[in-house]
């Protein structure tokens, strides 16, 4: 099977529905020779409408099908039938999708809840029938007007993922393979960097059926909000999260001191946005079965005055107290189901 990649923009043109132009006609019926207008109007065109879908989770549709257009109303008839209106084209789009007019820049709106809406093309109006002309004076109307042209317009979408909680680390600190122990998510896990590609959202479920959401996105590294590296595109999904998880890399592998990785992220996420580091936040140090960390970590204390929670990611150690670490810090009294 093919996976299709992830995509959290995408430019689309959006068309509402023609209308349907007003009828000119007269009624022709045995032993009535003069009946009179009865020419219908048109019908209205249907319009374009974006609607939050909780089960989406990416613009790839949009990505693949960038046109999406709305149905034409139908002309009017005799007989003052009226033209039915056009159907509305419903476009699905994930939680947390900002809507941007293209070509003047005017933000038009953020579409965060499920089933909200927002209407980004509107329909045209259908036009008159000659019955409308009708008077004392006017016995034989011809005129009627057209239905007008549905609104037509280029969008630009951008998702910014909605969670509760962003995973913030350095490639290969252990982001991905912490989600997969604490959550049902599959990221992909590998001993190399920039395994994480796109981000990642899990659902950490406590006992009391409250749910948290957790967003991993691509390792940062020096110079990010720079567009180094991959996790500058990302940045952006965790500018909705109340809080802030620091994931620190303790086994020294890469020959970076940890407290010097700390110092960076908070940077990178300051340079990104001010408010960044005011959030909430927890220090996670990972990798902890790896030989030498134990004297990193009393490096780290020592540097950043922070007592950090200790895990490992490989082996669970310490994910109970991670767990309950998070509910509180959500301001959640609940612990992790078994």
């Amino acid at each position: 099977m093919k996976i299709r990649p992830f995509v959290d923009t995408a430019t689309i043109r959006v068309k509402g529905g023609d209308a349907g132009h007003g009828c000119v006609s007269f009624r022709r019926e045995k032993f009535i020779p003069k009946g009179g207008p009865d020419g219908g109007d048109g019908g209205d065109g249907g319009a374009v409408i974006l609607r939050v879908d909780r089960d989406v989770n990416s613009l790839v549709p949009l990505f693949y099908a960038p046109d999406q257009r709305a149905g034409r109303g139908e002309h009017g008839r005799g007989k003052q039938q009226y033209g039915s209106g056009g159907d509305d084209r419903i476009v699905k789009v994930p939680c947390g999708t900002e809507v941007w007019d293209d070509e003047t820049g005017e933000f038009l709106g953020d579409l965060v809840e499920h089933d909200a809406e927002l209407l980004v093309a509107a329909g045209g109006r259908g036009g008159h029938g000659n019955i409308h002309w009708l008077s004392n004076s006017h016995r034989a109307p011809r005129e009627h007007t057209d239905g007008d042209a549905g609104e037509e317009r280029r969008l630009r979408l951008q998702l910014k993922i909605v969670a509760d909680i962003g995973l913030v680390g350095f490639p290969n600190a252990g982001k991905s393979s912490l989600l997969t122990k604490i959550s049902h998510a599959h990221p992909k896990v590998a001993a190399y960097p920039f395994t994480t590609m796109n981000p990642i959202v899990g659902t950490l479920v406590f006992d009391d059926y409250t749910r948290v959401k957790i967003a991993d996105i691509p390792g940062l590294i020096k110079d990010a909000h720079l567009g180094v590296g991959l996790g500058h595109k990302f940045l952006r999904h965790i500018e909705r999260a109340s809080y802030l998880v620091f994931v620190i890399d303790m086994s020294g592998n890469d020959e970076r001191a940890p407290h010097e990785d700390y110092q960076n992220l908070l940077n990178e996420a300051e340079l990104y946005q001010s408010d960044l580091v005011t959030r909430p936040s927890l220090v996670v140090a990972n990798k902890m079965d790896v030989e030498g960390a134990a004297d990193k970590l009393a490096e780290f204390k020592r540097a950043t005055k922070i007592d950090p929670i200790t895990i490992s990611a490989l082996t669970g150690e310490g994910l109970d107290e991670l767990c309950s670490a998070i509910a509180r810090l959500c301001g959640k009294d609940a612990v992790l189901q078994a």
